[in-house]
């Protein structure tokens, strides 16, 4: 996979090789295989469970066949009690572990996390698999329009992994019920080589871009501390998202159903299918979402995309390991993860992989007409007049910076009179479908949801003593809303070109999206530097 920038403000675990779990250490060795003769290892036959703890039970047997009382008047030499309180820690060591095989045992057989999904999951999945015909995937003929930015150096994706399953989706849903569109920048001749490639590989109707070089010169620019100008990191990958939904303004009389958005990620098409037409389906087997997320790994156990995830109350994330959410506020997310829901509510996701309802990002519709048209809809969605498509952007104040994934989901919402009221967004996380940044970690995630319910203390504990979610002080504000807050205020008579001021504003929509901090491009970028920076907060 090509390298990703990691999001500014990710929880990174500390990496452990698994060279450090290795070293052994043989209790009949350091204290008992002075004390019977060789044979006497083999004299009784080991009950089933000295297969865990075979240095205690190994211990046992050997007092158990010494003729000698435990307790005789002779003293034993000091370097025996010696290694035998060595061998009393090395025991309960063993036990400790042997309690933690158990219990991860017990639970992946007996409380599997996220293995069991709904019937109706199943019954799609079966389809697939019992048939060849293009569109088995695809029950109701939906029109999809599947979107890609690409920064594709060497052509790993399009030539490996992530084109094949690409190329296998098309033809689960069907190449007449498809448009795909990727737009690609900066990636060199091997890049767009391999870009063109797959091209010739898409049947269904597409737009592939590839552009040697974006010119920032059309990006807008901020003026920062020192008088530069430059470009918001954010501004640029919100442009080149928005580039791959070109063709929908270019063809605004094909209406879609449903939008996907697709990372540098690997993932299961069938699971895909599950994201676009199985999460939170109502009794008629009708998904109803406004966007549903799939959960994105970058090892086995660590969820990636933290940047972008808010959860119901708008709270950023706990550790990035499961169960992901924290308990603060109503802690309802994480309530629907423990719970197994396929429809995690949340105010924001990403996740590698996003499924729309394509009107969003459409020209405008009106309110359905039909008592049907409304009753299929989910309530956050009904009666909602849509007056201009969405697009991906970046935030206003310089000093306060959100992702663009987040701020396209804020945008999409009902505004909100009071956010620790809300109940259901219509943005959901589905847990049953995981991508993951490279095939090994991809061929872990099946073995590793199946204990992982035992995370939920050590999780809350660590949320505890690391202090997440961060506190946000735009959490709570609603649209509309006239607040008192601290931004920067350019000022080229300063010193530092500026500085924060408390003044009066009128709040977005957007405010549970950010954190205090601003990232730029590097424009002049050299070989091995990284693609932005990050530019110091002045103080106050």
């Amino acid at each position: 996979m090509t390298a990703r920038l990691l999001h500014p403000d990710e929880y990174e675990l500390g990496s452990r090789s698994s060279l450090d779990s290795q070293g052994t250490f043989n209790l009949d060795d350091a204290d008992f295989e002075s004390q019977a003769p060789p044979r006497a290892r083999f004299r009784v036959r080991q009950p089933w469970w000295s297969r865990i703890f075979s240095s205690t039970y190994s211990g046992y047997r050997r007092l158990q066949n010494n003729p000698r009382p435990v307790f005789a008047g002779s003293k034993r030499p000091s370097c025996h009690r010696r290694l035998l309180c060595r061998g009393r820690r090395f025991c309960y060591i063993h036990v400790v572990f042997g309690i933690i095989f158990a219990l991860v045992l017990l639970t992946s057989i007996l409380r599997p996390s996220y293995t069991h999904p709904p019937p109706h999951y199943e019954l799609l999945k079966k389809t697939v698999l019992e048939s060849t015909y293009p569109g088995r995937g695809n029950p109701r003929n939906e029109k999809v329009f599947i979107a890609a930015s690409l920064y594709d150096r060497g052509g790993e994706l399009a030539r490996g992994q992530w084109g094949r399953q690409l190329l296998q989706l098309i033809d689960l849903l069907g190449g007449n019920n498809v448009f795909v569109s990727i737009y690609e920048n900066d990636s060199g001749e091997e890049g767009e080589s391999a870009l063109r490639e797959l091209e010739q590989q898409i049947s269904c109707s597409k737009a592939i871009v590839a552009e040697s070089h974006l010119d920032l010169t059309t990006l807008s620019h901020v003026t920062v501390p020192g008088g530069d100008q430059r470009v918001k990191r954010i501004e640029y990958l919100a442009e080149v998202r928005n580039r791959a939904l070109k063709p929908l303004e270019e063809q605004p009389e094909i209406r879609y159903d449903k939008l996907l958005f697709l990372n540098d990620i690997l993932f299961e098409p069938i699971d895909t299918l599950q994201l676009l037409f199985s999460t939170n389906a109502n009794e008629h087997g009708i998904p109803q979402y406004r966007a549903a997320c799939s959960v994105d790994f970058d090892n086995p156990f660590k969820f990636y995309d933290t940047y972008a995830t808010r959860d119901l109350q708008g709270y950023s994330m706990g550790l990035p390991f499961y169960p992901w959410f924290a308990t603060t506020g109503g802690g309802e997310s994480r309530k629907d993860v423990r719970a197994g829901k396929d429809a995690v509510r949340v105010r924001s996701c990403w996740g590698g992989m996003v499924a729309f309802d394509a009107k969003y990002f459409q020209q405008r519709t009106n309110k359905p007409n039909s008592p049907e048209a409304v009753e299929n809809q989910p309530p956050p969605t009904r009666d909602i007049v849509q007056t201009s498509p969405v697009r991906f952007r970046a935030g206003r104040d310089l000093f306060w910076e959100g992702s663009e994934c987040c701020f396209v989901h804020a945008d999409i919402q009902d505004p909100q009179t009071n956010v620790d009221e809300i109940i259901d967004t219509g943005i959901y996380m589905n847990p049953f479908v995981r991508v993951a940044y490279d095939s090994r970690t991809l061929s872990w995630l099946p073995i590793t949801r199946r204990f992982e319910k035992l995370y939920s203390f050590i999780h809350t504990v660590g949320n505890h003593i690391v202090g997440l979610p961060w506190y946000n002080p735009r959490r709570t504000e609603t649209p509309g809303q006239s607040v008192q807050d601290t931004v920067w205020v350019a000022d080229e008579k300063q010193e530092n070109g500026g500085s924060f001021q408390i003044v009066e504003r009128i709040a977005d929509n957007d405010g549970f999206c950010g954190r205090r901090g601003l990232q730029v491009i590097v424009e002049d970028r050299q070989p091995g530097q990284k693609g932005w920076e990050t530019i110091p907060t002045p103080s106050s």
